[in-house]
């Protein structure tokens, strides 16, 4: 986690924190030592962000300060919650955490009348998660993805032979039954979709291809545009 977004996290927490909360509790919720946590507080107190306490006793954030507010109106906002519903029910652990995570921070930044509006659950996403990889995370998909770095998987095709491939991931379609990644196959040489859950092996190579992601992703949504299959299977 970035230093930006765990000073951003610390101040959520002691908001919505009724007591004080230690240094240890707080990094065992962003998974970082105790250490940061005590140098993210004393950068938080010199940008003058109203946190009091002590190490070993713990921290609340004073009264009276906020963050600039979510500029949501109550369908906007139903809306997102609805589409954090829906992400709990993809099967992407990380993911679901992200949600619950931002769960969190909406409940936290709106006024309590549509707070209680939003904890009323009138809105549902319903229906079992699609199958998941066992032997890695996605996230570390969306991180390749997101860093432009090449990937080395191993592939179980429909007909249970396992090939050795080299791809440049693009992106992911959660549909119902599945989790699709879409990449360049260097093997095929042309894009290709592979389901997460006959990938049994997925390892990072020392190899990225920035500047090229977005050029393969316009290729591959140009022909979503024309065909009901923009890629063909791995």
């Amino acid at each position: 986690m970035r230093k930006a977004s765990r000073l951003f996290e610390i101040i959520q927490i002691l908001k919505l924190s009724r007591s004080a909360v230690t240094a240890q509790n707080i990094a065992d919720k962003l998974e970082v030592t105790v250490r940061s946590i005590y140098r993210d507080i004393a950068a938080l107190q010199a940008m003058r962000v109203p946190i009091e306490g002590e190490r070993g006793l713990g921290y609340i954030l004073r009264p009276g300060f906020d963050l600039p507010p979510l500029m949501f109106t109550v369908e906007e906002t139903e809306a997102i919650m609805l589409g954090l519903q829906m992400l709990e029910r993809s099967g992407d652990s990380s993911l679901m955490r992200s949600a619950d995570s931002v769960n969190r921070k909406i409940a936290g930044a709106v006024p309590e009348p549509l707070r209680r509006s939003l904890q009323s659950s009138t809105l549902y996403a319903w229906g079992s998660p699609p199958q998941m990889p066992t032997d890695f995370e996605l996230e570390q998909v969306r991180t390749a993805i997101r860093e432009e770095q090449v990937l080395r998987i191993d592939y179980r095709d429909d007909r249970g032979e396992v090939s050795h491939r080299t791809i440049k991931p693009l992106a992911l379609i959660y549909y119902a039954q599945s989790v699709n990644l879409v990449a360049w196959c260097e093997l095929r040489l042309a894009i290709r979709h592979f389901r997460s859950e006959r990938i049994s092996q997925c390892l990072m190579e020392e190899r990225f291809f920035k500047g090229d992601g977005d050029r393969l992703r316009a290729e591959w949504t140009r022909a979503w545009a024309t065909t009901s299959t923009p890629a063909a299977p791995a």
